[in-house]
């Protein structure tokens, strides 16, 4: 009987294993999270279940350590993650990547796919971002009158710079009016052109919370606005559609009112530097000035001197000219003889003799050189000649033997490929001789 060799645990529970990870690489699940246990190690473990069925999860804590918000029992979550088998216990279980409140996902699929097309279509172009005010005249604000975002802003404002106006265009920030309110707001801010700049946001808050700034119709308010933007949404972690839509994206309310207003401290401060230093520039200047004019002074000469200077200069530089015109000339004639000199040996005449002398010898050495050519070639021949006599069947016929074929003309080499009766023919050195086979003797 053939006895099978079993298993053993371990190696079943590996196999099964490298099963699992093999068909299920990575799987979305969503359930309500159960049995959520946090242990010193930093890592979770619990169950997602549904009305039917669980499966048990892990998630380390290089991964639950980006979560912003720690789940609770009775949550109902979507988690992300690899199928596996924990090999001691023999436990299906999940080892989770990420986790998100259910609903989540579906969102910031939304977002992705207008971020992408947007991003497509340009609106994200650096190139169409308009620049914003060094100081404005006024500040516009998008957002609800009753929120934190107000708040901050004017906090700040009156901080840094109280003297810039700042007009309020109120409006929902959260809910399904939120998209309708604000688009109205950046119309009237732009039909009203009272402000330089536009700040469009509100405080902090969930995905869900914030989702009218990633609205396609607000989106293409921002960029259709001839109003320089800010966009102001949320905390610094959150980031929304208009945040690439604007011409500049600021990480809270107090951040931009922060960006587009000047510090008045500061620019007392630079004011007063500025003046000081324009003081000591200005001392500076008129002492190289006063040194300048005493130098001056000094330098200043009688022109009845400079004349008679100039004058005696002119005589060093008369007989200079002439000198120089002498020596010019002597080396100019002396140039002269030896291209007459070098001339006289390149004459064509003397060179046309040289090349018929040069040319007569080169035809003497190609008349030797073929003629021993000739005679190399004309003993190779010979030589040949004779190799090939001595080789030639012809030759082998000349002392005495025959070469037979058959009536096809194959030639014969063994008796036994003839048999009694067979008409052969003979080849000699002179002539053929045709014959009939009487007898065949094998050896």
């Amino acid at each position: 009987m053939l006895v099978t060799r079993a298993l053993s645990v371990t190696e079943l529970n590996h196999q099964a294993r490298h099963l699992l990870e093999a068909s299920f690489l990575q799987v979305w699940v969503e359930g309500e999270l159960s049995s959520l246990s946090r242990p010193s190690s930093g890592h979770w473990y619990f169950s997602l279940k549904d009305s039917r069925c669980q499966v048990r999860c892990a998630m380390f804590r290089s991964f639950n350590q980006r979560v912003r918000e720690t789940p609770r029992e009775g949550d109902q979550v979507r988690i992300r993650g690899k199928v596996t088998l924990y090999e001691n216990r023999g436990d299906f279980q999940i080892i989770v990547e990420q986790i998100e409140p259910a609903g989540t996902g579906a969102l910031q699929q939304a977002f992705e796919a207008l971020k992408a097309r947007l991003q497509q279509e340009g609106l994200f172009d650096v190139a169409r971002k308009k620049p914003l005010p060094t100081l404005p005249r006024r500040i516009g604000v998008v957002t609800s009158p009753t929120g934190a975002a107000i708040h901050d802003i004017l906090t700040v404002l009156a901080r840094r710079c109280p003297s810039i106006p700042v007009t309020l265009y109120p409006t929902a920030v959260q809910g399904k009016a939120a998209t309708a309110d604000i688009i109205r707001a950046i119309k009237a801010a732009n039909t009203h052109a009272e402000a330089d700049v536009l700040i469009i946001g509100r405080g902090g808050g969930s995905l869900e919370d914030l989702w009218c700034f990633n609205e396609e119709a607000v989106a293409r308010a921002i960029a259709a606005s001839a109003l320089p933007t800010i966009s102001a949404v949320g905390h610094e972690v959150d980031v929304t559609i208009a945040d690439f839509v604007a011409d500049l994206r600021a990480p809270t309310p107090s951040a931009a009112a922060e960006k587009i207003s000047p510090d008045q401290d500061a620019w007392s401060k630079q004011l007063r530097e500025s003046e000081l230093r324009l003081a000591g520039a200005t001392r500076r200047a008129l002492t190289r000035i006063e040194t300048s004019l005493r130098h001056l002074s000094a330098r200043l000469r009688d022109p009845r001197r400079e004349l008679l200077d100039k004058a005696q200069r002119m005589d060093e530089l008369d007989l200079r000219l002439g000198k120089a015109i002498g020596q010019t000339l002597e080396r100019s004639d002396m140039r002269a003889s030896h291209l007459t000199r070098r001339l006289s040996l390149q004459s064509p005449v003397r060179r046309l003799a040289d090349s018929r002398d040069h040319l007569d010898s080169l035809n003497q050495r190609l008349g030797a050189s073929v003629d021993q050519r000739i005679d190399r070639q004309n003993s190779r021949l010979e030589h040949l000649a004779q190799t090939l006599h001595v080789v030639s069947p012809l030759a082998t016929l000349g002392r005495g033997y025959a070469i037979v074929q058959d009536d096809r003309g194959s030639i014969i080499r063994s008796a036994a490929d003839l048999k009694t009766g067979d008409r052969v023919t003979a080849r000699v050195a002179r002539g053929r001789l045709e014959a009939r086979v009487t007898a065949v003797h094998s050896e």
